[in-house]
């Protein structure tokens, strides 16, 4: 149940919320855009460890 609240989140943060990625210093964002990474990182973390218990 969890694995697919996560992957559902991950899925809709691909396709909804920009990529920082391509930045070449994150330290220069914004702090909402500091807090869209954190949530990006959040999730996907929660995602991992999650596929990772089954």
């Amino acid at each position: 149940m969890q694995l697919l609240l996560y992957q559902f989140l991950s899925q809709l943060n691909r396709m909804v919320l920009p990529q920082f990625s391509r930045r070449s210093d994150l330290t220069q964002l914004k702090k909402w855009e500091q807090a869209l990474v954190g949530w990006k990182m959040w999730v996907t973390y929660r995602y991992l460890d999650t596929k990772n218990q089954r």
